[in-house]
């Protein structure tokens, strides 16, 4: 009898052993497969980013991707110097009369922040955290991402996770070298519909979810949609009224449920700090009309259209985006049948994936939100196909236009090669004539509006005109100083926007970009061909001070 109960006990104590090790056998193996998810994730996320790093750092130097990388890192050089300032106007574009701009304090003090992290391990600092910032953020939303999607086991995730981490339009967004508001935007919207999205979905499951669940992606939710319109009240602002309009048409109970409270709470208080901070109503400029401000947006990429039958989608998306409304069609055939919770997470990312396809039609700076909607909806999509094999095979088909794309940037042919290394060549060129520039009293520069912000950048000088839709006016003087006449025109030019440097750069391009402003042909002898080309008829109150093989540099002089 007490031989059978010790053998039992011997059993036991065996059987939990064995059960213990199995458990910790499993516990490490789901360790290892997490570290290695995200350790691949956040691979391609880097990688694709970084794919450029070639014309980033050139030289021992940091060079923006955008001019308008260029006026934000101006910010973040007055807010290191005058710690806690708020940057409210500019004076370094569209001298004299300075810009209000549009750009708020968030990502100025984001980028502040990395580079007071990064001054121990380098003496350039605040230019890296400026190139490293947009990556930085795309690897959050990535993980980001992989938690959210593991949380709501989605059976295909890797297909969003993927398609967020090359995506060429999302990795555009947040490339090494582009401190851009998006970038911070993309973030935050991205976790406000997830939180939108898994709220919808557990308040119809009352069973699987808590309350305190509920009450805590309801509070994400307004915290995110809060910091996005005050980092940019425009995007965010707009797909935060599609939103509130989805869901007045679905049920306008659930704009006040309960535990919708806490959102709208959050929400209001995040606004209100936003208004404290900046003290300033946003304004809306881009919605500008005129003819001049028409001529302008036509040279700038975000604000083309982008039509259905344009072939980009599939560099963007894949094919997949063309079986889109197929899935879209069984999905809803299939959530007819099902919970009415399903039908309004349905409903939801449906009006979104609709609304930001017609914008981006509009606007192609829209697609950075469409692409980030559309891979969170994926794997929703893919839902209702049950053959894994299937689906991951029709998934890598699908992507080879985002592959091809890449294939012709990371090996690109031999004259895209020679367009970069020219590239590199003229910004480290452009920057060495700015360094004459450089002076403790203030002398401000006219040049092209599209390297202005870099040369003010550079120089610390204040230039006439900028790349933003803000700086129209002294876009508008440039144009009309390099296209003038005759030189007394030009002169007026000059002292009227009080300018003591003029810097001159590839006639060409200039007149050709100027006459495209002011919507006139480009006159035989522009100014800026001679300025470029013939140094020797120009007259004496403007003197050559520096040239290399990018451009010159004239000094505005007292001569007459």
């Amino acid at each position: 009898m007490f031989g059978s109960e010790s053998e039992s006990k011997l059993l036991s104590s065996d059987f939990d052993l064995q059960f213990a090790i199995v458990d910790l056998v499993h516990r490490a193996g789901c360790f290892i497969l997490v570290v290695l998810e995200i350790a691949i994730l956040s691979a391609l996320i880097l990688a694709a980013r970084g794919a450029n790093y070639q014309d980033v750092f050139v030289a021992g130097n940091v060079y923006f991707t955008d001019a308008d990388c260029y006026a934000r890192m101006t910010r973040v050089r007055i807010c290191q110097q005058h710690p806690g300032l708020i940057v409210r106007h500019h004076d370094f574009e569209n001298y004299p009369r300075g810009t209000t701009p549009h750009t708020t304090a968030p990502l100025d003090y984001l980028i502040l922040t990395l580079s007071i992290l990064l001054k121990p391990l380098t003496m350039h600092a605040t230019d890296l955290a400026g190139a490293f910032i947009s990556p930085l953020l795309a690897l959050l939303g990535g993980w980001f991402l992989w938690w959210w999607s593991r949380l709501m086991k989605f059976r295909y995730r890797w297909a969003l996770l993927i398609l967020y981490a090359i995506s060429p339009i999302l990795v555009h967004a947040t490339v090494l070298g582009r401190p851009d508001h998006q970038s911070l935007s993309i973030l935050l919207v991205t976790i406000a519909i997830c939180a939108e999205w898994t709220w919808r979905g557990a308040g119809s499951r009352k069973s699987d979810a808590t309350r305190d669940s509920r009450m805590a992606w309801s509070a994400l939710s307004g915290i995110a949609w809060g910091l996005a319109i005050w980092v940019s009240p425009y995007e965010p602002l707009v797909l935060f009224l599609i939103v509130l309009a989805i869901t007045v048409l679905q049920d306008r109970h659930l704009l006040f449920a309960k535990d919708r409270r806490i959102s709208w709470i959050l929400f209001a208080v995040v606004v209100a700090v936003a208004f404290v901070v900046e003290r300033r109503v946003p304004q809306l400029s881009i919605f500008h009309s005129g003819e001049l401000f028409r001529n302008w947006s036509r040279s700038i990429g975000e604000l083309a259209h982008v039509w259905p039958a344009n072939s980009i989608w599939f560099h963007w998306a894949g094919y997949m985006i063309a079986v889109g409304p197929l899935l879209i069609w069984v999905l809803a055939r299939e959530q007819n049948n099902g919970a009415s919770g399903g039908r309004g997470q349905a409903i939801f990312i449906f009006g979104l994936l609709l609304t930001t396809y017609c914008l981006t039609i509009w606007q192609a700076r829209w697609g950075y939100f469409f692409m980030s909607i559309f891979a969170i909806a994926l794997p929703f999509l893919l839902e209702p196909i049950k053959s894994r094999g299937a689906v991951w095979i029709a998934f890598a088909l699908s992507i080879f236009p985002i592959l091809s794309d890449w294939d012709k940037r990371l090996w690109p042919n031999e004259a895209e090669y020679g367009r970069r290394v020219e590239r590199r060549n003229e910004s480290a060129q452009l920057r060495d004539l700015a360094i004459n520039l450089e002076s403790s009293e203030t002398h401000p520069f006219l040049a092209p509006w599209w390297i202005s912000p870099s040369i003010a950048y550079w120089s610390g000088q204040p230039g006439v005109a900028g790349s933003s839709h803000e700086s129209l006016g002294g876009i508008v003087e440039s144009a009309r100083f390099f296209l003038a006449g005759n030189w007394a025109e030009a002169r007026v030019i000059l002292d009227n926007q009080k300018v003591t440097w003029v810097l001159v750069y590839d006639a060409e391009r200039v007149a050709q970009n100027s006459a495209a402003v002011l919507g006139v042909t480009v006159p035989r002898q522009a100014l800026c061909s001679v300025l470029e080309r013939t140094s020797a008829q120009v007259p004496r109150f403007l003197v050559l001070s520096a040239q290399n093989g990018v451009g010159k540099l004239y000094r505005v002089g007292n001569n007459r």
